[in-house]
């Protein structure tokens, strides 16, 4: 049975593997394997995670959690940008776990959250092309308004990141 809580100490690990599991199974052949390198490194590694498990604001929530037992299988995060507006920051699943409703779970859970501090919409990033990305945010209301500079370029990088939004009600 899949739990969703707030993430402690204890799952920092299964935080990391899980981002970065999930975001190589998602964009391997989308971007190149040194932007998917880099991107791990600078958001999934111990320090960062451990930081962002144990400082939570309005800005940024911590991360939370969706555990098989004891074993973290999804997890996500997200924030306010100002008083109304919220973005979904991170949301990954083990690969083999998608498909089973984790992901909806923990977008609710997320979504419930940033109500609670006040959001009337929500933002997420998804990667131009993301075709495992687009359709599920798409499913759950959340409508293209542009495209931007995917976070993480370098020079030699034009990869495009697609903003969505939804409203919240």
């Amino acid at each position: 049975m899949i739990t969703i809580q707030q993430a402690n100490i204890t799952h920092v690990n299964g935080i990391i593997s899980v981002c970065q599991k999930g975001y190589w199974a998602t964009y391997q052949g989308l971007l190149s394997d040194d932007y998917i390198e880099r991107v791990c490194e600078e958001f999934y590694n111990e320090a960062r995670v451990t930081k962002e498990v144990q400082e939570q604001s309005k800005h940024w929530g911590g991360y939370v959690v969706a555990l098989d037992g004891e074993e973290v299988v999804g997890s996500a995060g997200g924030g306010l940008l100002n008083d109304v507006q919220a973005e979904l920051f991170v949301l990954y699943l083990l690969p083999n776990r998608r498909n089973e409703g984790i992901g909806s779970k923990l977008l609710a859970a997320i979504t419930e959250q940033q109500r609670s501090f006040g959001a009337t919409e929500q933002w997420v990033s998804v990667a131009k092309n993301n075709d495992k990305g687009i359709p599920f945010y798409e499913a759950r209301g959340f409508r293209f308004q542009y495209e931007q500079a995917a976070h993480g370029n370098d020079q030699q990088d034009e990869y495009k990141s697609c903003r969505y939004r939804r409203v919240l009600t």
